[in-house]
């Protein structure tokens, strides 16, 4: 019976016995992610919408029903952005292949793109040079600055993600095309 497959042999308990089990391996980080277009934008996105949800939280943004949704839009995507980084980073993608990564990554972006343009529009257009308070008409239009370059860069992401989802220009026929010559 000892010979059989699948049965489970006892280990004595020497000190050198445990050595032999293989320790856990670590997801490895992929560091050309971060040097990528991709991955440098989304960098660029977590650091600027960072920037636009702490500049609006730094203000009585309460007191104003506008900014409810530049919070709302900032925050929701900063941590969504933070968590698709970490994704690419531990490379999951590789993981989790029947995901389709390009068009979720793509929707992900296009729906990013769209809902900065509103927030950037609201957060615009609620800043009141008039204010009764000097450093929140500062901290909102830097908010309202930052917005806009947020959604450049959703904007571009959207554009390098639409490119990879079709497969960055080629089509059937080239692809099919062989040499017979």
């Amino acid at each position: 019976m000892a010979g059989l497959p699948g049965t489970v042999r006892p280990r004595s308990g020497s000190p050198g016995a445990s050595a032999a089990l293989p320790a856990p391996r670590l997801a490895a980080l992929d560091g050309a992610f971060v040097c990528s277009p991709l991955g440098g934008l989304m960098g660029a996105q977590a650091v600027l919408g960072l920037l636009v949800w702490a500049l609006i939280a730094d203000t009585t943004y309460h007191l104003h029903a506008a900014y409810g949704w530049v919070m709302f839009v900032s925050i929701f995507f900063w941590v969504a952005t933070v968590l698709l980084f970490v994704t690419y980073l531990l490379q999951l993608p590789l993981k989790f292949y029947v995901i389709p990564w390009p068009l979720v990554l793509m929707i992900f972006n296009a729906t990013a793109t769209v809902l900065y343009i509103t927030a950037f529009i609201t957060c615009s257009a609620a800043v009141q040079p008039t204010s009764w308070r000097q450093w929140d008409y500062n901290r909102r239009a830097a908010a309202s600055f930052f917005a806009c370059l947020v959604m450049l860069a959703y904007g571009v992401s959207t554009f390098l993600s639409f490119r990879a989802w079709k497969g960055l220009g080629s089509n059937a026929a080239t692809s099919q095309v062989t040499n017979h010559a």
